[in-house]
């Protein structure tokens, strides 16, 4: 691990590549429209190493979305069975420390800083202190933002804003990100330099990554490309 993470928080550990950081099985989810019953995923299976990084593709509406909210605990499933690290808590209280995620439209909080901004995932988990604040001074660096840690968001440009978003993702040293069309809403050069941040931060922690995105580019680049279709997922062809 690079030196510009130790001393700010960072646990050192030994990264088994063949451990089983993401484990969904048969995970189903379903909403209702009006009188009808729409199956969104019908029985979705997903592992993911440590280590390892996965994209998933597919068209609109076809349940990516649906899937990366299910796999990160933000909505329940119907059925099936999710694992974090080997445990079935995916609880709000975990998952904070778990895994970190990033979002096509940032979600920064407009009134505070970049800094501050990326200081709220440590506030989040009830840790905020003198190591958080050098690890999150250190994460702005590495995304290149040094200069703009106290600027709000409305002085940055779209690809500086999920810059912060991205060092935010990973303030608490998560042993996943998620990154739901993270380059959704900016421009193809910007969109290229964010997604080899996304790809170097996690090679250089040992970060365990899922990709969803339309780019077949940037979907390529990823350890292992999966396609979803009709609410159910494969290897990609």
């Amino acid at each position: 691990m690079p030196d510009m993470f130790h001393g700010v928080g960072e646990t050192s550990r030994t990264l088994v590549v063949s451990d089983v950081i993401l484990a969904a099985q048969g995970l189903t989810k379903s909403f209702q429209s009006g009188d009808r019953l729409l199956e969104v995923l019908r029985g979705v299976d997903l592992s993911v190493s440590a280590g390892e990084s996965v994209s998933i593709r597919g068209e609109s509406g076809s349940g990516k979305s649906t899937l990366l909210h299910l796999l990160a605990g933000l909505d329940a499933v119907d059925s099936g069975e999710l694992a974090w690290d080997g445990l079935a808590d995916t609880g709000a209280a975990r998952r904070g420390r778990f895994l970190g995620m990033v979002f096509q439209s940032f979600y920064l909080i407009p009134e505070l800083t970049a800094l501050d901004n990326v200081l709220m995932a440590a506030r989040m988990v009830g840790r905020i202190g003198t190591a958080e604040r050098a690890r999150a001074a250190l994460l702005l660096k590495r995304v290149g933002l040094t200069e703009r840690a106290d600027h709000v968001p409305a002085k940055l440009s779209g690809g500086e804003r999920q810059r912060v978003a991205v060092a935010r993702a990973m303030m608490n040293c998560p042993r996943l990100l998620l990154a739901d069309e993270p380059t959704g809403n900016l421009d193809e050069k910007t969109g290229e330099a964010v997604i080899q941040l996304l790809l170097d931060l996690c090679g250089e922690t040992g970060t365990a990554f899922v990709l969803v995105t339309h780019n077949a580019a940037h979907a390529a680049r990823t350890d292992r490309q999966l396609s979803m279709h009709a609410g159910e997922l494969s290897a990609a062809s």
